[in-house]
């Protein structure tokens, strides 16, 4: 395993795969104050319905709670505040432009510690899925479990 590979996953969005069809994966940088990091650090962190989007030119995280850090004094964060993302400005411009295309967003998959110790967030640019859509997930996560079942009562 290279250096380069490392990630150090610290929160997921699990219930992102289930409601949207996921096209692309983009890794950005996330601006945080020292609170945000040591509770991050810590692991209080919830990616629950949290989205990207655009505001003023460029993109921010909307609904990510990262939990306020309790030693912290005078200068502590707003759990919920949009947390600007670090992309270079060819790569925001191609995803803003794809936002504004009809049915796509960019939603957070996962945030992590990168090999150099740098918090990144790994967004999906992601169509909704719809209700029959979601079903025919279900059944097919029904149908690979059940195939691991019966592969390994056979042995």
């Amino acid at each position: 395993m290279s250096d380069n590979s490392y990630k150090k996953v610290v929160a997921k969005n699990r219930r992102a795969s289930f409601d949207y069809s996921i096209e692309e994966n983009i890794e950005a940088g996330i601006m945080l104050t020292g609170s945000e990091l040591k509770s991050i650090r810590e692991g209080k962190v919830s990616l629950a319905d949290s989205h990207a989007a655009e505001g003023s030119g460029e993109l921010y995280l909307y609904n990510c709670h990262i939990a306020e850090y309790e030693k912290a004094n005078r200068f502590n964060h707003a759990p919920l505040r949009p947390r600007k993302l670090l992309l270079r400005k060819k790569e925001m411009q191609k995803i803003i432009g794809k936002i504004k295309l009809k049915g796509y967003t960019l939603i957070a998959l996962s945030l992590y510690f990168n090999h150099k110790n740098k918090v990144k967030v790994e967004l999906g640019l992601a169509r909704g899925k719809k209700q029959y859509d979601k079903r025919q997930s279900i059944k097919e996560d029904d149908w690979k479990r059940e195939q691991g079942r019966i592969l390994r009562d056979k042995k």
